[in-house]
C-alpha cells in the first residue's frame, strides 16, 4: 500500500461516526460518579513519512509532573475558551508541547470521543505532518518526543490487555509496548480504536 493510499483508507476510516471508547471499556462493573462533569481536551496524533516508512508521533511526559508522570501521551489538552474547537486545542497543543506548527499539519479527520479515568472527554485528532519541522519539546512537561511505526500501533495483534490497581482496585487497561516505550492506558486505547477501523 502507498502512502498516498494509506491517507485516503485513514480518511475513509474517520468518516465513520463509530461510538465512544473510554478507560472503562474493559471494566465494565466500575461504578461512575453520578453527576460527574467531563472536561473538554484535543490530542493531537500526528503522523508523518520518513524513507518509506509511516511513522506515529509521541511523547514522554516529564516524570515531574503531578498528573501521569512519565506516562506515554499524544501531544494534546484541555480545552481553552480561545480555541474555536477542539481540533484547534489538539494544534494548539503540539505547538506548545513539541513545536509543531499547525500550518505544517493536514487534518485527516477525528476518533470518537474518549472519557479518560481523570474525567476529560478527550477528541482523538489524526494529522498527516506534511512538511519537516523542528522538534521542540516543552520544558517541564515533556521529558521526550519519539516515533514509532504506525504499522505496530494499526497491528490489533500487538495489543495486550494487562491490569494494575487504581485507587484501591484491580483496573484493566490495553497496552501497546513498543521497545523501551510502554504505552498504556487511554493512549493505547484511542490508538486501538484506530486499529480497529483501519482493519
Amino acid at each position: 500500500m502507498t502512502t498516498l493510499d494509506l491517507v485516503r483508507r485513514m480518511r475513509f476510516a474517520l468518516n465513520d461516526t463509530g461510538k465512544a471508547s473510554s478507560d472503562f471499556d474493559l471494566n465494565p462493573n466500575a461504578v461512575l460518579p453520578q453527576g460527574r462533569v467531563l472536561r473538554s481536551a484535543g490530542v493531537l496524533a500526528p503522523i508523518f513519512e520518513q524513507d518509506g516508512e509511516v511513522f506515529l508521533i509521541l511523547t514522554k511526559r516529564s516524570s515531574a509532573l503531578k498528573h501521569h508522570p512519565g506516562q506515554i501521551a499524544f501531544p494534546g489538552g484541555k480545552r481553552d475558551d480561545s480555541d474555536a474547537d477542539v481540533i484547534a486545542t489538539a494544534l494548539r497543543e503540539a505547538k506548545e508541547e513539541i513545536g509543531l506548527p499547525p500550518e505544517h499539519v493536514d487534518v485527516l479527520g477525528t476518533l470518537p470521543l474518549h472519557e479518560t479515568v481523570t474525567g476529560f472527554d478527550v477528541t482523538p485528532v489524526i494529522g498527516w505532518v506534511k512538511s519537516p519541522f523542528e522538534v521542540r519539546a516543552e520544558p517541564g512537561e515533556v521529558e521526550e518526543v519519539f516515533s514509532v511505526p504506525l504499522s505496530h500501533v494499526l497491528d490489533p495483534a500487538n495489543y495486550r490487555i494487562q491490569s494494575r490497581r487504581w485507587r484501591g482496585q484491580m483496573r484493566a487497561y490495553y497496552a501497546v509496548p513498543y521497545g523501551p516505550y510502554y504505552i498504556w492506558g487511554a493512549t493505547a486505547r484511542m490508538l486501538r480504536a484506530l486499529a480497529e477501523r483501519m482493519i
